[in-house]
């Protein structure tokens, strides 16, 4: 069954806790706060107060920054907020590719192989303590924890669902064996403004980033869920000329931008098929979309 979640951030209280209210309502799965310290909200602070006016969505991470948070504070922080929500706790987890996050706590950024090691190593010592384990290692240059566990709050939930948001193949093969939902971002090389990527979108691409989850999921029972970070939806009758502007700057084709998941544009009912079309081609059934698209997929897909 396909699902959409809702990322956004808060501006204020009211119309943050109506946005909640709104998401659930219209039927999203999940609300989720992105985690950029000093340029957005708190992610786990704005989840607890989303968790006082819902009591249905799921409430999570999209994604943490694991280069700059802690694993035993961002444990406490999920539990926390699993038990406040009533167990709708949700952890999210990426490997964090601004430099200026990591130079606020005082960390240069590693290279690619460096992030990889640290989120890994950090998602690991996570989903440990969040499972009631006793974690040890070393400092931040290798483990990211020394010894840890987390005794108060425990989760409601027996399992804390956990996305691995990348485009990275080592991660994907990770989060193939472990994660329940992988998030396909489509990011590729991380550009010198340190927030924008080079796009790794073309189908071909697309399709050996799956194929990377896939050899990660082999032996495993049941297979992560794949899940698409959507860049751009827009109602239209028009939609090779709504999408022929992104196409030309992605050095795409408008048929190839038309095809790929991160892209819902067309009528609602273009829209509905090319979903069905994701499930059958790549097996994608979740989708993120950010605020300003919540009430074109209310319109689209919820209809």
């Amino acid at each position: 069954m396909t699902s959409f979640s809702l990322q956004a951030v808060p501006q204020d209280a009211a119309s943050w806790k109506a946005l909640a209210v709104r998401c659930e309502e219209a039927g999203f799965d999940a609300l989720l706060v992105p985690d950029h310290p000093g340029s957005c909200a708190s992610p786990f602070v704005a989840l607890a107060a989303a968790a006082a006016v819902t009591s249905r969505i799921g409430l999570g991470s999209n994604v943490v920054n694991a280069g700059v948070r802690e694993p035993i504070l961002v444990a406490a922080d999920v539990a926390t907020l699993d038990v406040i929500s009533g167990g709708r706790a949700r952890l999210g987890v990426g490997a964090g590719h601004t430099p200026a996050e990591w130079r606020a706590v005082g960390r240069e950024r590693p290279d690619v192989a460096g992030r990889v090691d640290h989120c890994l190593a950090f998602t690991e010592a996570v989903r440990a303590l969040l499972d009631g384990e006793p974690v040890r290692g070393g400092g931040l240059d290798g483990e990211p924890v020394r010894d840890a566990v987390l005794e108060k709050p425990r989760p409601v939930q027996a399992r804390i669902p956990l996305t691995l948001g990348t485009a990275n193949s080592r991660m994907l093969r990770w989060a193939g064996e472990h994660a329940d939902v992988v998030g396909l971002t489509g990011f590729g090389r991380t550009l010198e403004d340190g927030h924008q990527h080079q796009a790794r979108w073309r189908p071909d691409q697309i399709e050996r980033q799956i194929e990377q989850v896939r050899t990660g999921a082999a032996g495993r029972e049941t297979p992560p869920e794949l899940e698409a970070l959507v860049q751009m939806v827009e109602i239209t009758d028009d939609a090779e000329g709504a999408a022929a502007p992104h196409a030309e700057r992605l050095g795409m084709s408008v048929a190839d931008a038309l095809a790929v998941p991160f892209v819902l544009i067309g009528t609602a009912g273009e829209i509905r098929t090319k979903i069905a079309r994701n499930e059958e081609q790549w097996g994608i059934t979740r989708y993120v979309v950010r605020q300003p698209a919540l009430e074109s997929i209310a319109e689209s897909v919820f209809r």
